[in-house]
């Protein structure tokens, strides 16, 4: 039939004919209880502290250094957390981190499945946090259904505004938490409140509310299915080995009613599974899909189903389990009436155990690298043009532009020495040529980068050569750095 010249169809029904995306059918999940739905309570309720109570904890690190536990201090270029100060020459630390966070993400995937997706992202969590709004403000499923399917009159429109009002209030809070990461969160929010604050700060805000009121009320399991890539990559870390959420359909095929199975067995026919068909594992998941439809990327590994399968089996009498984690190679081995893997063999096998040891190594080695750094750095750039200058009475100059960090929460006098450079000495701009000589004595403030111009000068006739720059801590904690750098003079450029 076609279509497009069919002129009993009209455009309305034309597009209905051959639309390409579905409808969004939308989704109740039913209040549940049981073991996984209070862990879930559990993780959402400590993610939603840390993510807004982080910004408050205070740290003292001193009279020189902020006092927030967590910074992320832009205009410094500082990342602080607790007593560990991250420095922008040493951001390999938070690429270690970021690694580490990706390779944890392949452990757990691997051991348990989409955990994270279940538990820990935040879209499940503000998800979850706002699908428990809806519940005490809406009523429980049926509740509303039957209200989402009511015509707009004055009550439900009062209704639906004071919840998106607890929706846009609950999205506000999460987007101004953020901002109080990137600098004093009670003198930013001060700032806020009376209008003095940097623009970007409500415009991040503006941002964020609007993101999570659209994202977390609205879209919901939308964002899980079509817009998030991780479920896609995460597909491609699981094996026969890796424990999800599965329906046991060997064990529950034929479903059917409690009454359905009594009358078959009454006329003597096979018995039914212990499916009794009562959908409570579809009511309960925050994704609408159906677990015994088998695998499928809407399943983000929450378990609820698992809780409310449980109840239902326990009512009518029956084992539970029939929804629960398992493996697909256990799954063929029990349908072959074999004994399924110890779960510890599953989780404990030699794929995790590599991604528990490169884990666990990166953290080591970053845990070494950040016991045995040095708090003084010393780098040095050579003057490119000119090269050399040739002074009065025959000396040769060179100049360097001199960086002396000091990482500790308080000044530091140190000395800025060289050698291996014969008859040489330094001096700096705020120094007479005269008074040039091989040790310097400097004092370095708090936590800053003191910049200098240091001049090397030897003697006519010095040749070439490589030397040090050195620098020296003077009080008891001690620590130095060097940096070897070139001197040139005219013999080496063939004058």
């Amino acid at each position: 039939m076609n279509l497009a010249h069919d002129p009993k169809l009209t455009r309305a029904d034309h597009s209905e004919e051959i639309g390409f995306y579905e409808k969004r059918k939308g989704v109740f999940p039913r209040g549940s209880d049981g073991p996984f739905r209070r862990l879930k309570w559990a993780i959402m309720a400590f993610c939603l502290i840390v993510y807004w109570g982080t910004p408050w904890l205070r740290w003292n690190r001193g009279p020189y250094a902020p006092d927030q536990a967590v910074l992320v201090d832009l205009a410094h270029r500082r990342f602080y957390m607790f007593q560990i100060e991250i420095w922008p020459h040493e951001f390999y630390f938070v690429a270690g981190l970021l690694i580490m966070a990706g390779i944890g993400l392949f452990l757990v995937t691997s051991a348990v499945g989409r955990a994270w997706c279940g538990y820990a992202c935040p879209q499940t969590v503000w998800t979850d946090l706002f699908q428990h709004v809806d519940r005490l403000i809406d009523g429980d499923r049926n509740a509303q259904i039957r209200l989402q399917n009511a015509p707009w009159t004055p009550a439900k429109i009062a209704r639906r505004t004071f919840k998106w009002g607890v929706y846009l209030a609950i999205s506000f809070l999460t987007g101004g938490a953020w901002i109080f990461y990137f600098a004093d969160a009670p003198t930013l929010q001060r700032e806020f409140w009376t209008g003095t604050a940097a623009p970007v700060a409500y415009a991040t805000t503006a941002v964020l509310t609007f993101t999570t009121f659209w994202l977390g009320g609205f879209m919901r399991e939308q964002v899980c299915i079509y817009m998030c890539p991780w479920p896609r990559i995460q597909t491609a870390m699981l094996d026969e080995r890796s424990l999800t959420v599965t329906y046991k359909d060997w064990r529950g095929e034929p479903r059917g009613s409690v009454k359905a199975a009594a009358k078959r067995a009454e006329q003597g026919l096979d018995p039914l599974g212990d499916c009794i068909d009562c959908k409570q594992c579809i009511a309960v998941c925050p994704t609408g899909i159906d677990i015994r439809e088998g695998p499928q990327i809407g399943c983000i590994t929450c378990a609820l189903c698992i809780d409310a399968c449980d109840k239902a089996m326990a009512d009518v009498g029956r084992p539970r389990g029939l929804i629960d984690y398992f493996t697909l190679e256990d799954a063929d081995k029990v349908k072959r009436g074999e004994a399924p893997t110890p779960v510890l063999r599953t989780i404990f096998r030699p794929r995790t155990l590599v991604y528990f040891g490169v884990w666990a190594g990166i953290g080591v080695a970053m845990l070494f690298l950040l016991g045995s750094r040095t708090r003084l750095d010393l780098s040095v750039a050579k003057d490119r043009n000119p090269e050399y200058v040739m002074l009065s009475k025959g000396e040769v100059r060179n100049g360097f532009t001199v960086k002396l960090r000091n990482m500790e929460d308080r000044p530091r006098p140190v000395t800025l020495s060289i050698d291996g450079l014969p008859g040489g000495a330094i001096f700096t701009d705020e120094m007479d040529a005269a008074l040039a000589r091989t040790v310097l004595s400097v004092e370095v403030p708090a936590d800053t980068t003191k910049r200098m111009r240091v001049y090397a000068i030897v003697p006519k006739g010095a040749k070439p050569a490589e030397f040090l720059f050195q620098i020296k801590a003077l009080d008891k904690e001690g620590g130095q750095d060097s940096v070897r750098t070139t001197f040139t003079t005219a013999e080496g450029n063939g004058q």
